[in-house]
């Protein structure tokens, strides 16, 4: 698993964030800023797009063309109760598209784009998949998304759709619930064994929008979803707007002022509340909240207390306790069925919620799992798992699907295919009379809970379907199935045919009789039987008559065939063409963002280059030393003409304009840095050509003096190519010392460090491999000959040549 490509991605209301896997383990990317948790914003500027951190981090400048909150917009129309609710607490504008289209406002490029929320989803996917591929250094090939287990079919597909465009392979959508599970599960080793009890655990998810509750049974490798409940609309921000509400309340009261009438004020209100609030969940004591010229050039000042808070938000507390007594229900568990509740999510920090999961379920939430990480971690397993190019653990993921769906085909013909908690994938058929041309829908059950204008799934035409002769109506077989990603499909509809087949221009099999071919009797089996028969009456010619008439029969065979009937669909979701179209404008984007980033870079460049270079001249310690008094003004004067460019008619302009006046200011700058450069290295280098003269000389002269232990192996050449060597290096350090001594800091060197450094490699080059020229060995004395050794055994002579016999020698002191 060294070179994984393969990620999971936890796309959250607030943040997103993406775990790879690895040989060792599940890692979480840090994007850009070095953060795990990268921002679900999406920012248009009048030059290019602004995507997670920077685009958060400009909200309150930029709230018209900021856009967040796309969980909960995704895959939903303008019309939506739950749309409609939304925007009002979001900044931007939208407007009603053909077909009830949410459409989103922004200004982009200098002129006003209107986006959908599947569209600004996938260029956040688009950064996502780039800090992705940076971080793990190879493109990306699966990856496998989280979504809510209350997501319909809607949402889930407007999701895929949003993946498609940012063109990510997605293997599955996996529940937020089952990821949590799968990266609890799958590294505990004491899990029991299937033949036994399983190990029941109760998952709490509380984030920022919403709440889901799950119950999971666990053996050896394997998980299994029990049940799983949600409330879609109770999450942390819904406790941000209670004490924001309260706040507001507040400020009217003390200082006359409406937080409500300015998005401005009330989004920097949102913001401190929800820092309240944390600070709330570690300290019970009263809390300030101070706002410095919040409107009117007001500071604004507040306090509460974790107590205040509490009864401030008792009837969200009151819907998170009926949720967790809901799934323990479903589930149907008892209370000392279940080994353990673990919590995740950042609302799950708060004490209040804590106590409630305490008095519900009997323990105290453990918190075992990484509270915001868990989720992308399961997904990131969850496609290990998935993809073929990576080897993982076996652990079997048994998913079930939250809603209940039933299929109309006719007034009266209602069915429920997959009741409430039915394990997926899985497939179903279903038969249905018809003579003609016929509508089938799919739909949510009534009595579901579910948070969504429509609970119509889809409705599938199927045509072609025609009367039987005798009048009877068509049995039409339909194929339903419910993918691991909770997709919804009418797989195909047939009709099943008979055909009567002619085999009778088909090879006949010779049949054998008595070891012979039939054929080669003359005849086939029937006729062979008959004129073997010793006595030819009636009965031999009754049986050789119906054996005729049997294989006259066997030419025609009857054989079963499915005719594929036509079948259109009304479903959510975009067409081939209208993705492949999207894709086409992401690339444009993308491009174009790219365009931007090398101009931003280029004049980002330039203005370094100004800053930098005017700072240094401006000091005799640095380069103003270096350069003649005169040129130096030039040179800062043209600096801050540069500067004041850049701030106005320079500020728009071409990457190229960038590029080439930061070339021709490198031409003018470049040489003052070399000298100065060259004066500090200076000195360095003259030290190690006098170190290197000085080494040579002593050993020279140890040589010539004899003192040299070594001096009788050098010849008279090499020490004469030694002293040539010596005398011309020292020849060119004094030429050195001179201009060095001359030299006046504002004009170039004549010789540079590098040709000094040249020269001494040149000088090494000759000297050393003489002076460190080894001394030649001794010869090796000749080995002695043993005489050979004669034993004698059983009255033979014998003599070894081949090996000298150990003998124990003892010697007295």
């Amino acid at each position: 698993m060294a070179a994984m490509s393969v990620i999971g991605i936890d796309f959250g209301n607030e943040s997103c964030y993406v775990a790879v896997a690895k040989a060792g383990g599940i890692e979480t990317i840090a994007n850009d800023y070095s953060l795990r948790a990268t921002p679900t914003c999406i920012a248009f500027s009048e030059k290019n797009r602004i995507l997670g951190v920077a685009a958060k981090n400009q909200q309150v400048t930029n709230m018209r063309n900021t856009i967040y909150g796309l969980k909960r917009l995704l895959g939903r129309k303008y019309s939506d109760k739950q749309v409609q609710d939304e925007l009002k607490h979001l900044p931007f504008n939208t407007k009603q598209l053909p077909d009830d289209v949410l459409g989103i406002e922004t200004r982009y490029l200098n002129e006003v784009r209107v986006f959908t929320p599947e569209q600004c989803l996938a260029m956040l996917f688009t950064k996502l998949k780039d800090t992705s591929s940076a971080a793990i250094e190879t493109a990306l090939k699966d990856c496998v998304i989280s979504v809510p287990s209350y997501y319909t079919h809607a949402e889930r597909q407007a999701l895929l759709d949003a993946a498609a465009i940012a063109d990510l392979n997605v293997l599955c959508l996996l529940n937020e619930t089952t990821a949590t599970a799968l990266a609890y599960g799958i590294y505990k080793q004491d899990l029991p064994a299937p033949e036994e009890t399983p190990r029941n655990v109760i998952f709490v998810d509380c984030g920022y929008a919403s709440l889901q509750v799950s119950a999971c049974a666990f053996h050896k490798g394997q998980l299994k979803m029990l049940a799983a409940t949600s409330d879609p609309n109770l999450g942390g921000r819904d406790i941000d707007y209670k004490l924001a509400e309260y706040f507001k309340r507040d400020f009217m009261k003390r200082y006359g002022i409406d937080a409500g009438s300015n998005q401005r004020a009330y989004i920097r209100l949102l913001a401190e509340v929800e820092k309240l609030k944390k600070q709330m969940s570690a300290n019970s004591t009263s809390l300030p909240l101070n706002i410095e010229c919040f409107m009117e050039d007001k500071d604004v000042r507040g306090d509460m207390k974790r107590a205040d808070m509490e009864e401030l938000c008792k009837d969200l507390f009151n819907r998170v306790r009926n949720k967790l007594v809901k799934c323990l229900q479903d589930s149907g568990l008892d209370l000392e069925m279940v080994h353990s509740v673990e919590i995740v999510g950042g609302s799950t920090r708060i004490p209040a919620i804590k106590q409630l999961i305490t008095e519900v379920f009997g323990r105290t939430p453990s918190t075992t799992l990484n509270q915001d990480e868990a989720v992308s971690r399961g997904c990131a397993l969850q496609c290990a798992i998935l993809s073929p190019a990576v080897r993982v653990k076996d652990f079997k993921v048994e998913d079930v699907q939250n809603y209940s769906i039933m299929l109309k085909s006719g007034p009266d013909e209602v069915h429920e295919l997959f009741p409430k908690y039915t394990k997926v994938p899985i497939t179903r058929k279903l038969t249905i009379n018809r003579n003609d041309s016929f509508a089938i829908s799919a739909y949510y059950s009534e009595e579901e809970d579910i948070h969504f204008k429509s609970k119509t799934i889809g409705t599938w035409h199927v045509k072609d379907v025609k009367q039987i002769a005798e009048g009877r109506n068509q049995p039409v077989k339909i194929t339903f199935n419910t993918n691991q990603s909770g997709i919804f499909s009418l797989r195909k509809a047939v009709i099943e045919c008979t055909e009567i087949v002619d085999n009778s221009e088909q090879p006949q099999q010779p049949m054998e009789v008595d070891g012979q071919n039939a054929d080669q009797n003359g005849g086939d089996k029937a006729s062979v039987e008959a004129n073997s028969t010793p006595e030819v009456g009636w009965t031999g010619k009754l049986t050789a008559l119906f054996s005729r008439n049997g294989d006259e029969k066997k030419k025609k065979k009857t054989v079963k065939k499915d005719l594929v009937l036509t079948v259109e669909s009304e479903i959510y979701g975009l067409s081939h063409k209208q993705i492949e179209e999207l894709k086409e404008e992401e690339y444009k984007l993308i491009a174009n963002d790219k365009r931007e980033k090398e101009r931003a870079d280029a004049r980002n460049a330039l203005e370094e280059y100004v800053y930098e270079l005017r700072g240094k001249l401006s000091s005799e310690e640095d380069l103003a030393a270096f350069i003649i008094e005169n040129e130096r003004t030039k040179l800062v004067n043209d600096l801050e003409s540069m500067e004041n460019w850049l701030y106005e008619e320079g500020e728009d302009c071409e990457k190229q304009q960038y590029k080439d006046r930061l070339v021709a200011l490198k031409k003018r700058g470049e040489p003052v840095e070399k000298r100065k450069l060259e004066a500090e290295r200076r000195p360095m280098m003259l030290d190690k050509i006098g170190g290197a003269l000085q080494h040579c000389r002593k050993v020279y002269e140890g040589i010539i003096s004899g003192k040299d232990e070594r001096a009788s192996h050098f010849t008279r050449e090499e020490l004469q190519k030694v002293e040539k060597a010596f005398g011309d290096l020292d020849e060119y350090m004094r030429k050195v010392y001179h201009e060095h001594t001359n030299l006046q800091k504002h004009v170039d060197p004549s010789i540079t460090v590098d040709d000094m450094q040249k020269t001494l490699v040149g000088f090494r080059s000759q000297v050393d491999p003489i002076l460190n020229k080894p001394m030649p060995k001794a010869p090796t004395p000749p080995k002695e000959t043993k005489p050979a050794d004669v034993n004698h055994t059983d009255g033979q002579q014998q003599q070894n040549h081949d090996a000298p016999e150990e003998t124990e020698m003892n010697v007295d002191g």
